[in-house]
């Protein structure tokens, strides 16, 4: 066969293939089916574990035997996966009805991990069982080759209540994702009684049976008004509390404590230690002084995390403060996306039901289809025995008279007795007329003899009567709807009495936290910076009493006020702002807080050039001095905005910011000078009138023209500091005696 080439738009082959990929993980892998609630890899580990027999009343199995079976069967997948999967579907703090007992380290609510699959062992729940599984044997379901057709699997499990409610979902998938929020298994089959009662029910009629989400880790839903929105849409935001109470002190000189025993479903995990985190980071940065200890005292019995109290403490603030500050507050994102009919669909409560009711109706009426076909042949059975032993003699005789049991079984389904012996033509006559079915015909050649004593004959026509009445009832069931209606409505009434557990989430409204932040009391401090950068705030009385050993130990000392902010100017042209109400007020010998922590600048890739506080800058300028003598003016306003980091000026190539003058009112009058000096002892005394005030994202102009080998060393004002002279090789220079000139000069070399 010759070969065929087919060309083809590569941007069309790649759109599909992408759009096939995209179809295949969201329905084969990341978003639940609507009619049992079940990822595939979920369904895939409970059908396996039916499979090995692993019910309630039987010894646990090793986990690692079940991700065996269930990748080798069923999930071409990787094993961690699988295993993922089986660890959730034990955790009850992550599932509102967990569907696997766990025997061994399945993980905490802490966020640590489950133990390797090796270590741990497991099996079904007796829920799971009753409520999942125990129709598989009824066909109500399809079964579906596996991956490599070697096994059956079923397209979905006969779930009798809607588990994508109960348990919720979570999935990513392509361009979409899934978040349900579990429910009450009591409150769920209330609303699936109300929608048989009446189909048109609305969602806010169900409401009066499902008020909210039913978290396992209990908590509080506190926006209840907003509710009904996301169920009606299928997507929304739920405001999630946790539970905290105050107990008081058990004697006087005990301390009141806040404790938490419950906490927002989005804490669950890694999230815990973050919030116990969030809380250390209040108090470190003076939010609350009311929090004089944080315990973390959960264990199997339940969360506990207790906050001890300083007497007197504002509780309802601090309880606003948590809410506002940490993640004993947070929002559940609702997004109920499922498979619904073979495609992806966000879905309302009310749709929920309704296709789950639906795939109800079809698992009953295939398994009451399935009872009465059974108990149909059964009843055909049981009339071929009864008619037999009305005439097992003639039926003996038949037997004794045949070389072989097709000659036998010929002569009862359709009364050939040509290769027969009869004793009489009589009964030879009798055994002609005879018209057993096949399935009689075999039940009849497999009867013991026992079954011929006068009761077991009674028994047979009573077991025969049973099976009537089976019929007529499973007959009923499948005619009639309402028939149909009352079967569902008793199971899951069973299920609730035998499984429902009380509801564990408060739903209220509740108003949004305000917090109201204590005025911070304005001190006069002074800022301090050592050459290893780190920072702190001391008070003027230490300062005053410590001045000596601040300035020869400390790099900067800037007086500020605690409610200012530092504008930190680096050589590499940028600016940070730091607040100063997050350096933290210490004693002298404090060691103090890094400042790459409180701000942008990075010491490791910045230098610093200058520091001023905000409050000096206002109505003031900036002079620019830069290594290549670019000079520029900028006004002190334009660096007073909100972000923590900006560019102060921009620089041309190799060079950096050398010197950042904070201008005076001063230095505003016409004979103001500025004396540039370079590192090769050239000196340009100019005009600072000349420099002209630029942007702050503006390269300047030159100031001092210079050699390629040359660069600024030295800036300096003469009439705004009262600077006349310096010390320059050893000699007194007087700076007011220097050639006044223009800018952008070479300047004079001083040899001496």
């Amino acid at each position: 066969m010759s070969e065929q080439i087919v060309k083809a738009e590569f941007s069309d082959v790649m759109q599909k293939s992408y759009i096939d990929y995209a179809m295949s993980v969201i329905c084969q892998r990341a978003l639940p089916d609507v009619r049992d609630g079940l990822k595939p890899v979920q369904r895939r580990v409970l059908f396996a574990m039916s499979e090995l027999g692993l019910n309630y009343d039987k010894p646990h199995r090793k986990s690692a035997r079940i991700v065996g079976d269930t990748m080798g069967k069923y999930h071409p997948h990787g094993d961690s996966s699988i295993y993922e999967a089986l660890v959730v579907l034990e955790q009850d703090f992550k599932k509102g009805m967990a569907l696997v007992d766990g025997h061994g380290n399945f993980g905490s609510i802490e966020g640590d991990g489950a133990a390797a699959m090796r270590y741990t062992e497991a099996k079904l729940k007796k829920f799971t069982q009753d409520v999942y599984l125990s129709d598989l044997d009824k066909n109500v379901v399809d079964f579906i080759p596996n991956f490599d057709e070697t096994e059956k699997e079923p397209e979905v499990l006969p779930v009798r209540v809607p588990n994508l409610l109960i348990n919720g979902a979570e999935g990513i998938a392509v361009g979409m994702t899934t978040n349900i929020p579990p429910h009450n298994l009591i409150e769920v089959i209330g609303a699936m009684e109300a929608y048989m009662d009446d189909p048109d029910i609305t969602v806010k009629e169900l409401m009066n049976y499902i008020p909210g989400p039913d978290f396992p880790t209990g908590g509080e839903v506190v926006n209840k008004k907003d509710l009904l929105s996301i169920y009606e849409t299928g997507t929304g935001k739920i405001r999630l509390r946790g539970k905290v109470d105050l107990e008081p002190g058990k004697r006087k000189t005990d301390r009141d404590k806040l404790v938490i025993s419950e906490i927002p479903y989005t804490m669950i995990g890694a999230n815990i230690g973050k919030f116990i985190g969030e809380i250390f980071n209040l108090i470190e940065t003076k939010q609350t002084t009311d929090i004089t200890d944080v315990s973390n005292e959960s264990s199997k019995e339940g969360i506990r995390i207790v906050l001890e109290l300083k007497r007197n403490a504002d509780v309802e603030q601090l309880k606003n403060l948590l809410y506002k500050k940490t993640r004993l507050e947070d929002t559940f994102g609702v997004n109920m996306l499922a498979i619904a009919e073979g495609r992806p669909e966000t879905l309302s409560l009310k749709d929920v039901i309704s296709y789950h009711m639906k795939f109800q109706y079809q698992l009953n009426q295939r398994k009451y289809t399935t009872l009465l076909n059974k108990e149909l042949e059964q009843k055909e059975i049981k009339e071929g025995l009864i008619k037999a032993c009305d005439m097992i003699d003639l039926i003996i005789e038949i037997i004794r008279g045949s070389k072989s049991l097709k000659e036998v079984k010929a002569c009862l389904v359709s009364g050939e007795t040509g290769n027969i012996h009869f004793r009489t033509k009589k009964s030879k006559m009798e055994a002609a007329k005879l018209r057993f079915t096949e399935r009689q015909a075999t039940a009849i050649l497999d009867l013991r003899l026992y079954r011929l004593i006068g009761l077991e004959v009674l028994a047979l026509k009573q077991e025969y009567e049973e099976i009537l009445a089976k019929i007529a009832r499973y007959e009923e069931i499948l005619s009639n709807p309402d028939a149909m209606a009352q079967v569902i409505k008793d199971d899951l009434e069973r299920i609730r009495l035998e499984y429902g557990l009380p509801r564990k989430t408060v739903i209220k409204d509740a108003k949004a936290v305000v917090l109201v932040q204590k005025p911070v009391e304005e001190l006069d401090v002074y800022f301090l910076m050592d050459r290893f950068g780190y920072v702190r705030l001391i008070d003027e009385a230490t300062m005053e009493r410590n001045r000596e050993t601040v300035e020869k130990e400390e790099k900067y000392m800037i007086p500020c006020q605690n409610l200012d902010r530092i504008c930190i100017f680096t050589k590499e042209g940028t600016m940070h702002q730091l607040k100063l109400l997050d350096v933290p007020m210490g004693r002298l010998r404090d060691k103090g807080t890094p400042v790459d922590n409180l701000c942008n600048y990075d010491s490791s890739k910045e230098t610093i050039a200058e520091m001023f506080p905000a409050r000096d800058m206002i109505g003031r300028k900036l002079l620019f001095v830069t290594a290549k003598g670019m000079v520029k003016q900028v006004e002190a306003e334009e660096f007073f905005v909100t972000k923590r980091s900006i560019l102060a000026t921009k620089l041309g190539e190799e060079d950096y910011v050398e010197e950042i003058i904070l201008l005076s009112h001063e230095t505003e009058g016409q004979d103001s000078t500025i004396v540039l000096q370079s590192v090769n002892g050239y000196f340009l005394r100019f005009p600072l009138s000349q420099i002209s005030i630029k942007k702050k994202g503006a390269v300047g102009i030159r100031g001092m023209r210079l050699s390629e080998d040359d660069r600024i060393r030295q800036v300096y004002l003469p009439e705004a500091n009262h600077l006349e002279e310096i010390m320059y090789k050893e000699k007194e220079l007087n700076l007011k005696r220097l050639k006044l000139a223009a800018r952008d000069g070479k300047g004079t070399k001083l040899r001496r």
